[in-house]
């Protein structure tokens, strides 16, 4: 009972801690996807330059689509012209930041942990984007990749409502409503599922983590970013489904650093996308794409540990967790909830239907 007790409460304090900012970046999303047409990301990055790599990482910053979501949007980037560099880097910056995603981190790590998280993802995108631009040139042929392999592959695994894999849907005038409906119908029902169980095994990691385990992975900080690594590449998390797991392995004893590692390569890699990167842009590519994910998290990690160490940062200390919840934060609480259960049971209604 003690037990349950200490999860339910971890549980509280995560989604008080979430809720208001994943709402109000929902709302922010929805009304962004209404003003910005898709086909303005698909009319500049067709050049296989810097220029299309940094064009395709700042358009995919904001964006918020996780790492299944975008993998239709990128194959319509594909097969529109863009390079294979400026796909990639794209690939990577949309799912590991959004503006759901910045505005939950920033409420939950504070701006030091924020500014840094979205500098950092830019640099990873931009490096592989690059990277794949000068070392992937081998001419490909025109059957190599069929769009709609791909596109039913994702739509079995990640698409939760057809509008959210349409790449082809263009937008005349704004509507609040279309706004609305994408933001807490479209892209909520889309994350609804990881995000849940994001909450929950960030809970159990809260209360389930030995502390003589924490302490190992405090002594050994290479242990923690391996740890993070092996967990991060093959599980699929959305951004923001991220950061209670995050938080937990923090609260827990585990160093900035080895978190951040976690969201970093957790959003922008899994077992999916892995394939589907595979067959679209190739194996050299492929390998560009998880090295530069892998390395880049490490070394950004290890850059965070050292910024907070000179400035004797307590990690702790940056997460908002523990504060008494206002009346928002309750109630934004019980509508996500609401929310993502409604969500997540649906499929299900329709079955016995």
């Amino acid at each position: 009972m003690d037990i349950l007790t200490l999860f339910f409460t971890a549980l509280l304090d995560l989604s008080n801690a979430m809720a208001p900012y994943i709402l109000f970046g929902l709302l922010f999303a929805g009304i962004l996807h209404e003003l910005v047409p898709e086909s303005i990301v698909t009319k500049h990055l067709g050049s296989e330059n810097i220029s299309s790599v940094i064009k395709s990482t700042l358009f995919g910053i904001p964006l918020p689509v996780c790492s299944c979501g975008v993998i239709p949007l990128a194959t319509s980037i594909k097969k529109s012209g863009a390079s294979k560099g400026a796909t990639l880097s794209f690939l990577i910056s949309t799912p590991i930041t959004g503006v759901d995603s910045i505005l939950a981190t920033f409420g939950m790590f504070g701006w030091i942990f924020t500014i840094y998280r979205v500098i950092t993802s830019m640099f990873i995108a931009m490096l592989a984007g690059i990277l794949t631009n000068l070392l992937d040139k081998e001419p490909e042929k025109e059957d190599t990749f069929s769009m709609k392999a791909p596109q039913d592959e994702v739509a079995a695994h990640c698409c939760s409502s057809k509008s959210s894999c349409s790449t082809d849907k263009q937008k005349k005038n704004f509507s609040f409503s279309k706004a609305m409906e994408y933001a807490f119908v479209t892209l909520l029902s889309d994350i609804a599922k990881p995000l849940f169980w994001g909450l929950v095994l960030g809970a159990l990691i809260t209360i389930a983590i030995p502390q003589n385990l924490s302490d190992i992975l405090v002594k050994y900080d290479w242990l923690s970013y391996l740890i993070a690594i092996a967990i991060a590449v093959p599980m699929y998390v959305c951004a923001t489904a991220s950061l209670p797991i995050a938080a937990a392995l923090m609260l827990s004893g585990v160093s900035a650093g080895a978190a951040f590692v976690f969201l970093s390569a957790g959003p922008a890699t899994n077992t999916v996308t892995i394939g589907v990167v595979k067959k679209m842009l190739g194996t050299k590519s492929l390998y560009i794409y998880l090295g530069s994910i892998i390395l880049g998290s490490i070394v950004f990690g290890l850059g965070l540990d050292f910024i907070f160490d000179i400035n004797s940062i307590d990690p702790k200390s940056l997460i908002h967790m523990h504060e008494e919840a206002s009346i928002i934060a309750v109630l934004s609480s019980v509508i996500l909830w609401g929310l993502m259960l409604f969500f997540i049971a649906k499929p299900y209604f329709k079955k016995e239907v």
